[in-house]
């Protein structure tokens, strides 16, 4: 008889299905002007990992809900592709508890209120011994184009009519990441995606210092990896404090699970575990290709200002 999934496996293929589900209570937003649907996602995220797995830890912006949660807001279902995938040996005798969770229900949340809504993802990030080792990303509006009409109201088009709105990007080291294709930059462009509305000194001048032949600004850390997972960026520099372990853990998997690198500025691995400190103080450099190349332009007095 077939054993059952590992785990970590289970706990991934819950995720996709929970992180699918909140990109829909997500796109109910637009059609509702009901913003407070985000914390509701946030609960329906936590809620959903805490009753399948309740020895799991799980982290976010906000407190973990209350026992009595709607309903409505659960999500029992499980992925059956993922669950059919062989899990990574080094991860097939891992326990819930050792497991931490990294949910971010809304990354880009001031480019949502703003209508950019391309720069927005479901971020659900799984961590192993401090490293970040399974990730579910959920662009909800994935295929869209915005028409503004009157600067009230949005419509939307999918710019293929055979596509489907929203997609859900999943990975596991070892394994690899799914639900996208591999671009890459051609050779020899140096384009950087950086913040949008985070902008500072220390961002510029390093950035400045890269020689970038173009500067993308938009908003949502899973939003720039996915850039550089497509080719429409080759490295993602924020020299500042700002994003949290919500933000980079799911992203990073998704990276380093094609063969790119995220650090901080000073080439330092990020921590996960559950004792660590939520923000980012040092910043974030990441990039699919060549990360030698973005890390050696990284000015002395950048390093020197943001402490780890």
């Amino acid at each position: 008889m077939a054993s059952s999934p590992a785990v970590l496996m289970r706990l991934v293929a819950s995720a996709y299905s929970i992180a699918q589900k909140a990109g829909t209570i997500v796109r109910r937003v637009i059609a509702e002007g009901d913003l407070g649907i985000i914390e509701k996602r946030y609960i329906g995220i936590c809620s959903s990992l805490a009753r399948k797995f309740p020895k799991l830890t799980i982290i976010g912006e906000e407190d973990l809900p209350p026992e009595d949660v709607d309903q409505e807001l659960i999500e029992d279902g499980q992925w059956e592709e993922i669950l059919k995938q062989p899990c990574p040996s080094q991860y097939s005798g891992i326990k819930e508890e050792d497991l931490v969770v990294w949910v971010d229900p809304l990354d880009g949340t001031k480019e949502y209120t703003e209508g950019l809504l391309d720069n927005v993802t479901v971020l659900i990030g799984i961590a192993y011994e401090g490293k970040a080792i399974a990730g579910v990303i959920n662009q909800p509006y994935y295929n869209y184009q915005v028409l503004l009409l009157n600067d009230t109201k949005i419509f939307f088009q999918i710019n293929n009519y055979d596509a489907v709105l929203g997609r859900t990007i999943w990975g596991v080291l070892g394994l690899g990441a799914f639900g996208f294709q591999l671009k890459e930059v051609p050779a020899g462009k140096h384009i950087i995606t950086t913040t949008r509305s985070h902008n500072s000194q220390l961002v510029t001048d390093c950035i400045t210092a890269m020689n970038p032949d173009d500067v993308l600004r938009v908003g949502g850390a899973g939003n720039k990896i996915i850039q550089l997972i497509e080719g429409k960026a080759s490295a993602y520099v924020f020299a500042s404090p700002g994003c949290k372990k919500w933000d980079t853990c799911a992203p990073e998997v998704i990276l380093h699970a094609v063969g790119g690198k995220l650090t901080d500025i000073h080439g330092n691995a990020l921590q996960y575990n559950k004792e660590v400190k939520h923000m980012n103080s040092a910043g974030v450099l990441a990039t699919l290709r060549n990360y030698d190349y973005y890390a050696s332009r990284v000015p002395q007095s950048v390093k020197n200002a943001l402490v780890p």
